[in-house]
């Protein structure tokens, strides 16, 4: 890849030119932690990803949200990696994370919610992943102004959980009510409108069959 050389250059860089453990030296291990993960390099990221969270407990506040956010990154390779267990409590640890450092019904609590509840629905524990993302919408439905995107993906999410089950009669208002959002605010021809067109289109046709 040729960001991998760039990556590897800001990290010797930040080395020389900044104190041991700076923050900004985290956001760079971050972004090749995040690189060797898209590639499949899993055992490459992992030690990178730990090293961003110990130069951010040292570096930062205790329960500063860029630590919320790393050990987020960490449990969504867990989570690639069918380790399961670990990525769960890595999330869980995120999210108490926001809601001590954050305001209450902030934006990225519902992303944090959101991430376990995926968590939960790939193993099948629905009635765990339920009331997440029926949280994660109450928040970004106070947070963001009305008719926001966000709102509307976490709708969708919440509507694949429901469809996954079978429960087509529940999926179909929350997927017709985000693709009114995702068609008002970006257009019927943006991929994620048409993702949810696709959803609400199969929703439909399962109820028929």
């Amino acid at each position: 890849s040729e960001a991998e050389p760039l990556y590897l250059q800001a990290i010797e860089i930040d080395k020389i030119a900044l104190p041991p453990n700076h923050p900004s030296l985290a956001t760079r291990l971050n972004n090749l932690a995040g690189l060797y993960k898209s590639q499949g390099k899993y055992s490459e990221a992992e030690p990178l990803y730990l090293q961003a969270i110990e130069i951010v407990k040292i570096a930062l506040p205790a329960n500063h949200p860029s630590l919320a956010i790393d050990l987020n990154n960490m449990g969504r390779l867990y989570e690639s990696q069918g380790k399961y267990e670990a990525a769960e409590l890595l999330y869980l640890q995120a999210i108490e994370i926001v809601k001590i450092a954050l305001p209450a019904n902030h934006p990225s609590l519902a992303t944090h919610l959101s991430d376990l509840a995926i968590l939960y629905e790939s193993q099948g524990k629905y009635a765990a992943a339920e009331p997440l993302y029926l949280q994660g919408i109450e928040i970004v439905k106070i947070a963001l102004p009305a008719n926001h995107p966000s709102i509307a993906i976490h709708i969708n999410n919440l509507a694949k959980l429901y469809a996954s089950q079978g429960k087509y009669e529940a999926a179909e208002p929350l997927y017709k009510e985000a693709l009114d959002i995702l068609e008002e605010k970006l257009g019927e021809e943006h991929p994620h409108t048409k993702i949810v067109q696709e959803n609400l289109q199969h929703c439909r046709q399962q109820q028929q069959s």
